[in-house]
Protein backbone atom coordinates (compact mmCIF):
# COMPACT_ATOMS: atom_id res chain seq x y z
CA UNK A 1 0.00 0.00 0.00
CA UNK A 2 1.03 3.36 -0.94
CA UNK A 3 1.95 5.19 2.38
CA UNK A 4 0.85 8.24 0.60
CA UNK A 5 -2.72 6.65 0.25
CA UNK A 6 -2.10 6.23 3.91
CA UNK A 7 -1.56 9.42 5.27
CA UNK A 8 -2.70 11.37 2.46
CA UNK A 9 0.61 13.65 3.32
CA UNK A 10 1.34 13.67 -0.05
CA UNK A 11 -1.27 11.66 -2.44
CA UNK A 12 -4.52 11.23 -2.37
CA UNK A 13 -6.34 9.36 0.54
CA UNK A 14 -6.38 6.21 1.28
CA UNK A 15 -8.41 3.91 -1.16
CA UNK A 16 -8.31 6.72 -3.86
CA UNK A 17 -8.78 5.71 -7.33
CA UNK A 18 -5.49 4.86 -9.41
CA UNK A 19 -5.35 7.72 -11.91
CA UNK A 20 -3.32 5.89 -14.24
CA UNK A 21 -4.15 5.29 -17.71
CA UNK A 22 -6.18 2.04 -17.95
CA UNK A 23 -6.01 1.02 -14.28
CA UNK A 24 -9.85 1.34 -13.12
CA UNK A 25 -10.04 0.85 -9.30
CA UNK A 26 -13.36 0.29 -7.08
CA UNK A 27 -14.55 3.40 -6.48
CA UNK A 28 -17.71 3.10 -8.44
CA UNK A 29 -20.73 5.42 -7.76
CA UNK A 30 -23.08 2.98 -6.15
CA UNK A 31 -26.85 3.71 -5.67
CA UNK A 32 -26.20 6.59 -3.26
CA UNK A 33 -23.62 8.54 -5.78
CA UNK A 34 -25.82 8.21 -8.78
CA UNK A 35 -28.51 9.94 -6.94
CA UNK A 36 -26.28 12.58 -5.75
CA UNK A 37 -25.12 13.24 -9.45
CA UNK A 38 -28.34 12.76 -10.83
CA UNK A 39 -29.79 15.55 -8.09
CA UNK A 40 -26.81 17.94 -9.60
CA UNK A 41 -27.73 17.16 -12.91
CA UNK A 42 -31.08 17.88 -12.64
CA UNK A 43 -29.68 20.97 -10.83
CA UNK A 44 -28.09 21.83 -14.04
CA UNK A 45 -30.88 21.31 -16.13
CA UNK A 46 -29.53 18.59 -17.97
CA UNK A 47 -32.77 16.65 -16.96
CA UNK A 48 -36.30 16.51 -18.35
CA UNK A 49 -38.09 15.35 -21.22
CA UNK A 50 -37.44 11.96 -22.14
CA UNK A 51 -35.40 11.46 -24.86
CA UNK A 52 -32.02 9.76 -26.31
CA UNK A 53 -29.41 12.18 -24.50
CA UNK A 54 -31.52 11.39 -21.39
CA UNK A 55 -31.29 7.50 -22.01
CA UNK A 56 -27.31 8.65 -22.44
CA UNK A 57 -27.23 10.44 -19.64
CA UNK A 58 -28.71 7.24 -17.67
CA UNK A 59 -26.23 4.82 -19.19
CA UNK A 60 -23.31 7.31 -18.23
CA UNK A 61 -24.60 7.63 -14.62
CA UNK A 62 -24.90 3.70 -14.59
CA UNK A 63 -21.09 3.61 -15.52
CA UNK A 64 -19.60 6.46 -13.23
CA UNK A 65 -17.16 6.20 -11.48
CA UNK A 66 -16.88 9.13 -8.52
CA UNK A 67 -14.49 9.17 -5.68
CA UNK A 68 -15.34 12.11 -2.86
CA UNK A 69 -12.40 11.81 -0.15
CA UNK A 70 -10.84 13.80 2.49
CA UNK A 71 -9.59 14.44 5.91
CA UNK A 72 -9.54 16.74 8.61
CA UNK A 73 -6.22 17.23 10.45
CA UNK A 74 -5.13 18.45 13.22
CA UNK A 75 -1.39 18.93 14.00
CA UNK A 76 0.16 20.45 17.46
CA UNK A 77 3.53 20.95 17.35
CA UNK A 78 6.12 21.74 20.21
CA UNK A 79 10.05 23.17 18.62
CA UNK A 80 12.61 22.91 20.91
CA UNK A 81 13.88 25.69 18.62
CA UNK A 82 12.40 28.23 15.94
CA UNK A 83 12.39 28.38 12.16
CA UNK A 84 10.81 31.13 9.89
CA UNK A 85 7.27 31.50 11.56
CA UNK A 86 5.72 31.40 7.89
CA UNK A 87 6.87 27.23 8.06
CA UNK A 88 6.63 27.09 11.55
CA UNK A 89 3.88 24.17 11.27
CA UNK A 90 6.52 21.66 9.17
CA UNK A 91 10.27 21.34 9.43
CA UNK A 92 11.65 22.56 6.25
CA UNK A 93 15.80 22.67 6.71
CA UNK A 94 15.98 26.05 4.70
CA UNK A 95 13.89 27.48 6.82
CA UNK A 96 16.10 27.19 9.89
CA UNK A 97 17.43 30.47 10.90
CA UNK A 98 21.68 30.68 10.15
CA UNK A 99 21.40 33.09 13.10
CA UNK A 100 20.25 31.83 16.80
CA UNK A 101 17.24 34.05 17.80
CA UNK A 102 16.30 35.50 14.21
CA UNK A 103 13.09 34.67 14.84
CA UNK A 104 13.03 34.26 18.56
CA UNK A 105 13.80 32.56 21.96
CA UNK A 106 13.95 28.70 21.59
CA UNK A 107 10.76 27.05 22.00
CA UNK A 108 7.15 27.55 20.56
CA UNK A 109 4.02 25.63 20.34
CA UNK A 110 2.04 25.19 17.07
CA UNK A 111 -1.53 24.47 16.26
CA UNK A 112 -2.15 23.26 13.02
CA UNK A 113 -5.13 22.60 10.48
CA UNK A 114 -3.93 23.04 7.31
CA UNK A 115 -3.03 19.70 6.24
CA UNK A 116 -6.59 19.34 5.85
CA UNK A 117 -7.89 18.15 2.36
CA UNK A 118 -10.56 17.26 -0.01
CA UNK A 119 -10.55 15.95 -3.67
CA UNK A 120 -12.53 14.47 -6.20
CA UNK A 121 -11.54 11.37 -9.26
CA UNK A 122 -13.72 11.09 -12.04
CA UNK A 123 -13.54 8.50 -14.69
CA UNK A 124 -16.61 8.54 -17.57
CA UNK A 125 -16.68 5.60 -19.50
CA UNK A 126 -16.90 6.39 -23.32
CA UNK A 127 -16.90 4.02 -26.88
CA UNK A 128 -13.40 5.37 -26.63
CA UNK A 129 -12.52 4.56 -23.48
CA UNK A 130 -12.44 6.05 -19.92
CA UNK A 131 -11.75 10.00 -19.23
CA UNK A 132 -9.95 10.08 -15.74
CA UNK A 133 -10.35 13.56 -14.12
CA UNK A 134 -9.13 14.75 -10.66
CA UNK A 135 -9.37 17.25 -8.62
CA UNK A 136 -7.76 18.07 -5.25
CA UNK A 137 -6.98 20.64 -2.58
CA UNK A 138 -5.41 21.26 1.11
CA UNK A 139 -5.75 24.14 3.21
CA UNK A 140 -1.42 25.27 3.40
CA UNK A 141 -0.92 28.49 1.74
CA UNK A 142 2.69 29.01 0.34
CA UNK A 143 3.82 31.22 -1.85
CA UNK A 144 2.39 34.72 -1.73
CA UNK A 145 0.19 32.88 1.10
CA UNK A 146 2.92 31.21 2.92
CA UNK A 147 1.70 30.79 6.91
CA UNK A 148 -1.86 31.12 5.92
CA UNK A 149 -4.51 28.67 6.52
CA UNK A 150 -6.19 28.91 2.63
CA UNK A 151 -7.00 26.93 0.23
CA UNK A 152 -4.63 25.56 -2.58
CA UNK A 153 -4.85 23.50 -5.34
CA UNK A 154 -2.46 20.21 -5.45
CA UNK A 155 -3.80 18.43 -8.68
CA UNK A 156 -6.33 19.51 -11.37
CA UNK A 157 -5.55 16.70 -13.87
CA UNK A 158 -7.47 15.02 -17.05
CA UNK A 159 -6.59 12.00 -18.85
CA UNK A 160 -7.99 10.39 -22.14
CA UNK A 161 -6.46 7.92 -24.19
CA UNK A 162 -3.24 7.68 -22.50
CA UNK A 163 -2.59 11.76 -22.65
CA UNK A 164 -3.00 13.53 -20.04
CA UNK A 165 -3.50 17.88 -19.14
CA UNK A 166 -3.30 19.98 -16.09
CA UNK A 167 -1.28 19.81 -13.09
CA UNK A 168 -0.32 16.72 -11.01
CA UNK A 169 2.94 15.19 -9.95
CA UNK A 170 6.43 15.68 -11.75
CA UNK A 171 6.97 12.77 -13.98
CA UNK A 172 10.42 14.05 -12.64
CA UNK A 173 9.17 12.23 -9.17
CA UNK A 174 8.12 9.41 -7.72
CA UNK A 175 5.26 10.07 -5.47
CA UNK A 176 5.54 6.79 -3.84
CA UNK A 177 8.83 7.56 -2.32
CA UNK A 178 7.12 9.78 0.09
CA UNK A 179 7.11 8.50 3.54
CA UNK A 180 4.48 7.01 6.02
CA UNK A 181 5.07 10.56 8.18
CA UNK A 182 2.78 12.95 9.55
CA UNK A 183 5.49 16.00 8.95
CA UNK A 184 3.84 18.08 6.33
CA UNK A 185 6.84 18.88 3.75
CA UNK A 186 8.94 15.72 4.10
CA UNK A 187 12.51 14.44 3.17
CA UNK A 188 14.52 17.58 1.89
CA UNK A 189 16.22 15.52 -0.61
CA UNK A 190 13.16 14.06 -2.25
CA UNK A 191 12.47 15.60 -5.73
CA UNK A 192 8.89 16.42 -5.36
CA UNK A 193 6.83 18.67 -7.76
CA UNK A 194 3.29 18.95 -8.76
CA UNK A 195 3.66 20.44 -12.31
CA UNK A 196 0.95 21.78 -15.05
CA UNK A 197 2.28 19.60 -17.95
CA UNK A 198 1.42 17.78 -21.15
CA UNK A 199 1.81 14.38 -20.66
CA UNK A 200 1.67 10.72 -22.98
CA UNK A 201 2.24 7.66 -21.38
CA UNK A 202 2.35 4.15 -22.93
CA UNK A 203 1.44 1.42 -20.84
CA UNK A 204 3.62 -1.44 -20.64
CA UNK A 205 1.54 -4.76 -19.89
CA UNK A 206 -0.90 -5.88 -16.94
CA UNK A 207 1.26 -4.99 -13.50
CA UNK A 208 1.46 -1.12 -14.41
CA UNK A 209 4.70 -1.05 -16.05
CA UNK A 210 4.97 2.42 -18.06
CA UNK A 211 6.63 5.06 -19.70
CA UNK A 212 5.95 8.44 -20.20
CA UNK A 213 7.33 11.30 -21.62
CA UNK A 214 6.07 14.78 -20.79
CA UNK A 215 6.47 18.79 -21.36
CA UNK A 216 6.30 21.05 -17.94
CA UNK A 217 5.83 24.37 -17.04
CA UNK A 218 9.80 26.01 -16.47
CA UNK A 219 10.74 27.93 -13.81
CA UNK A 220 14.77 28.95 -12.67
CA UNK A 221 16.01 29.78 -9.37
CA UNK A 222 18.24 33.01 -9.92
CA UNK A 223 21.16 33.75 -7.03
CA UNK A 224 22.66 37.25 -7.41
CA UNK A 225 24.90 36.25 -4.86
CA UNK A 226 27.62 39.01 -4.09
CA UNK A 227 25.68 41.44 -6.53
CA UNK A 228 22.92 41.61 -3.69
CA UNK A 229 25.49 43.67 -1.99
CA UNK A 230 27.27 45.50 -4.73
CA UNK A 231 24.67 46.24 -6.33
CA UNK A 232 20.84 46.10 -4.79
CA UNK A 233 19.07 47.59 -7.14
CA UNK A 234 20.54 45.78 -10.30
CA UNK A 235 20.18 42.50 -8.38
CA UNK A 236 16.34 43.04 -7.61
CA UNK A 237 15.81 43.54 -11.75
CA UNK A 238 17.45 40.05 -11.94
CA UNK A 239 15.07 37.65 -13.14
CA UNK A 240 14.55 33.67 -14.28
CA UNK A 241 14.07 33.75 -18.33
CA UNK A 242 11.88 30.42 -18.63
CA UNK A 243 12.29 30.36 -22.35
CA UNK A 244 10.89 26.92 -23.55
CA UNK A 245 9.09 24.08 -21.61
CA UNK A 246 11.23 21.14 -19.34
CA UNK A 247 11.66 17.76 -21.22
CA UNK A 248 10.77 15.36 -18.55
CA UNK A 249 10.46 11.25 -19.44
CA UNK A 250 10.11 8.39 -16.81
CA UNK A 251 9.99 4.70 -16.98
CA UNK A 252 8.52 2.31 -14.19
CA UNK A 253 9.22 -1.29 -14.02
CA UNK A 254 6.27 -2.85 -11.38
CA UNK A 255 6.53 -6.42 -10.08
CA UNK A 256 5.23 -8.49 -7.15
CA UNK A 257 8.14 -7.45 -4.98
CA UNK A 258 7.66 -3.40 -5.63
CA UNK A 259 8.96 -1.14 -8.33
CA UNK A 260 11.89 0.64 -9.49
CA UNK A 261 11.68 4.08 -11.72
CA UNK A 262 14.16 6.11 -13.41
CA UNK A 263 13.37 9.39 -14.48
CA UNK A 264 15.22 11.86 -16.51
CA UNK A 265 14.68 15.86 -17.21
CA UNK A 266 16.44 18.67 -20.18
CA UNK A 267 15.95 22.29 -19.51
CA UNK A 268 16.93 25.72 -20.90
CA UNK A 269 17.20 28.00 -17.80
CA UNK A 270 18.59 31.36 -17.99
CA UNK A 271 18.34 35.12 -16.44
CA UNK A 272 18.06 38.10 -17.63
CA UNK A 273 17.90 42.09 -16.20
CA UNK A 274 14.83 44.18 -16.48
CA UNK A 275 15.03 47.99 -17.53
CA UNK A 276 18.20 47.53 -19.03
CA UNK A 277 18.90 47.75 -22.95
CA UNK A 278 18.44 44.26 -24.35
CA UNK A 279 17.64 43.38 -20.97
CA UNK A 280 21.44 42.19 -20.68
CA UNK A 281 23.21 41.20 -18.41
CA UNK A 282 21.34 37.99 -19.59
CA UNK A 283 22.39 34.48 -20.38
CA UNK A 284 20.59 30.78 -21.32
CA UNK A 285 22.32 27.42 -20.65
CA UNK A 286 21.57 23.82 -20.13
CA UNK A 287 20.36 22.11 -17.04
CA UNK A 288 19.17 18.12 -16.89
CA UNK A 289 19.54 15.77 -13.77
CA UNK A 290 18.12 11.74 -13.17
CA UNK A 291 16.17 10.69 -10.64
CA UNK A 292 16.87 6.93 -9.52
CA UNK A 293 14.34 5.39 -7.05
CA UNK A 294 12.74 1.66 -5.56
CA UNK A 295 10.22 1.33 -3.60
CA UNK A 296 10.37 -2.83 -2.60
CA UNK A 297 8.91 -4.85 0.16
CA UNK A 298 11.50 -6.09 2.68
CA UNK A 299 12.07 -9.96 3.22
CA UNK A 300 10.76 -11.71 6.28
CA UNK A 301 8.52 -8.64 7.12
CA UNK A 302 4.94 -8.42 6.35
CA UNK A 303 3.48 -7.36 2.79
CA UNK A 304 2.96 -4.27 3.92
CA UNK A 305 6.47 -2.95 4.72
CA UNK A 306 8.26 -0.99 2.67
CA UNK A 307 12.05 0.24 1.82
CA UNK A 308 11.81 3.82 0.03
CA UNK A 309 15.07 4.80 -1.50
CA UNK A 310 15.85 7.77 -4.48
CA UNK A 311 19.06 9.27 -5.44
CA UNK A 312 18.60 11.83 -7.62
CA UNK A 313 21.78 13.84 -9.36
CA UNK A 314 22.01 17.28 -12.21
CA UNK A 315 22.64 20.76 -12.99
CA UNK A 316 19.70 23.61 -12.31
CA UNK A 317 17.26 20.59 -11.38
CA UNK A 318 16.95 23.20 -7.30
CA UNK A 319 13.07 24.12 -8.82
CA UNK A 320 11.97 20.31 -8.35
CA UNK A 321 13.56 19.85 -5.32
CA UNK A 322 11.36 19.15 -2.01
CA UNK A 323 13.30 21.92 -0.20
CA UNK A 324 13.75 24.16 -2.76
CA UNK A 325 17.38 25.03 -4.29
CA UNK A 326 18.95 26.86 -6.71
CA UNK A 327 19.77 26.96 -10.60
CA UNK A 328 21.30 29.81 -11.49
CA UNK A 329 24.31 31.61 -9.51
CA UNK A 330 27.19 33.73 -10.20
CA UNK A 331 30.55 32.27 -10.63
CA UNK A 332 33.77 34.49 -11.92
CA UNK A 333 31.28 37.31 -13.01
CA UNK A 334 29.01 34.69 -15.22
CA UNK A 335 25.72 32.27 -14.38
CA UNK A 336 26.59 29.30 -13.44
CA UNK A 337 24.01 25.75 -13.01
CA UNK A 338 24.56 24.99 -9.75
CA UNK A 339 25.02 21.49 -9.19
CA UNK A 340 22.62 19.84 -6.86
CA UNK A 341 23.01 15.87 -4.86
CA UNK A 342 19.49 14.42 -3.20
CA UNK A 343 19.12 11.19 -1.75
CA UNK A 344 16.44 9.62 0.93
CA UNK A 345 16.07 6.26 2.77
CA UNK A 346 12.93 5.57 4.60
CA UNK A 347 11.35 1.93 6.08
CA UNK A 348 7.69 2.11 6.71
CA UNK A 349 7.52 -0.81 9.34
CA UNK A 350 3.87 -2.51 10.27
CA UNK A 351 3.89 -3.67 13.37
CA UNK A 352 0.20 -5.02 12.94
CA UNK A 353 -3.08 -3.69 11.66
CA UNK A 354 -3.28 -1.05 13.81
CA UNK A 355 -0.06 0.41 14.65
CA UNK A 356 3.24 1.34 12.52
CA UNK A 357 6.57 3.14 12.34
CA UNK A 358 8.48 5.12 9.72
CA UNK A 359 11.90 5.69 10.11
CA UNK A 360 14.63 7.69 7.73
CA UNK A 361 17.03 10.11 6.57
CA UNK A 362 17.42 13.06 3.79
CA UNK A 363 20.10 15.21 2.24
CA UNK A 364 20.36 17.82 -0.24
CA UNK A 365 23.44 19.46 -0.91
CA UNK A 366 24.33 21.99 -3.25
CA UNK A 367 27.51 23.11 -5.10
CA UNK A 368 27.48 26.18 -3.94
CA UNK A 369 29.88 28.80 -6.39
CA UNK A 370 32.69 30.81 -5.76
CA UNK A 371 29.98 34.47 -6.01
CA UNK A 372 26.98 33.40 -4.13
CA UNK A 373 27.21 34.75 0.20
CA UNK A 374 28.99 33.03 2.47
CA UNK A 375 25.70 32.55 4.36
CA UNK A 376 23.85 31.04 1.13
CA UNK A 377 21.75 27.51 2.10
CA UNK A 378 24.29 24.98 0.91
CA UNK A 379 23.07 21.49 2.61
CA UNK A 380 20.21 20.17 4.91
CA UNK A 381 19.65 17.25 6.51
CA UNK A 382 16.26 15.71 7.60
CA UNK A 383 14.96 12.48 9.75
CA UNK A 384 12.03 11.26 11.36
CA UNK A 385 10.72 8.62 14.12
CA UNK A 386 7.43 8.08 14.22
CA UNK A 387 4.70 5.47 16.04
CA UNK A 388 1.12 5.71 14.61
CA UNK A 389 -2.32 4.00 15.51
CA UNK A 390 -5.10 3.55 13.63
CA UNK A 391 -7.72 1.12 15.25
CA UNK A 392 -10.53 1.53 12.80
CA UNK A 393 -9.49 2.72 9.26
CA UNK A 394 -10.84 6.41 8.78
CA UNK A 395 -9.17 7.78 12.21
CA UNK A 396 -5.19 8.15 12.44
CA UNK A 397 -3.18 9.49 15.19
CA UNK A 398 0.27 9.00 16.18
CA UNK A 399 3.38 11.04 17.91
CA UNK A 400 6.77 11.75 15.61
CA UNK A 401 9.96 13.16 16.40
CA UNK A 402 11.46 15.13 13.66
CA UNK A 403 15.05 16.90 13.03
CA UNK A 404 16.28 19.21 10.85
CA UNK A 405 20.23 21.09 9.98
CA UNK A 406 20.66 23.14 7.85
CA UNK A 407 24.56 24.49 6.79
CA UNK A 408 25.81 26.88 4.77
CA UNK A 409 28.41 27.95 2.22
CA UNK A 410 30.93 29.25 5.30
CA UNK A 411 30.18 25.84 7.30
CA UNK A 412 28.04 27.09 9.85
CA UNK A 413 25.76 25.11 11.05
CA UNK A 414 21.89 25.16 13.01
CA UNK A 415 19.85 22.29 14.10
CA UNK A 416 16.13 22.37 14.78
CA UNK A 417 13.98 19.29 16.78
CA UNK A 418 10.47 19.01 17.37
CA UNK A 419 7.88 16.39 18.29
CA UNK A 420 4.13 16.24 16.69
CA UNK A 421 1.21 14.47 17.45
CA UNK A 422 -1.87 14.44 14.90
CA UNK A 423 -5.04 13.32 14.83
CA UNK A 424 -6.80 12.59 11.56
CA UNK A 425 -9.82 12.31 10.42
CA UNK A 426 -11.22 10.94 7.13
CA UNK A 427 -14.02 10.43 5.21
CA UNK A 428 -14.98 8.77 1.29
CA UNK A 429 -18.35 8.74 -0.44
Amino acid sequence: MNSLDLLGNRGGSKGDCNMRSGAKQGCGVGHSHSALVAALLALAGLTGRASAADAERERILEQLNLDIYGFVQMDMIYDFNRVDPDWNDTLRPSKIPNVNGEFGDDGETIFSVRQTRMGLKGDIPTELGGIKTWFEWELYGVGSDAGQTTFRLRHAWGEFGGWGAGQTWSLFMDENTFPNTIDYWGPNGMVFYRNIQLRHTWQLGEAGSRFAVALERPGTSVDTGEFRNLSPAFADNVQGRDQYPDLTAQYRSVHDWGHWQVAGILRRVGFETKGTPGNDPSDDLWGGGINLSTVFHPPFFGSRDQIKLQLAYGEAIGFYMNDGGIDLAPESGNAQQVELLGFLAYWDHYWNDKWSTSAGWSIMQMDTTDQQLDDEFKEGQYANLNLLYAPVDPFLTGVELVWGRREDKNGETNDDSRVQFSMKYKFQL
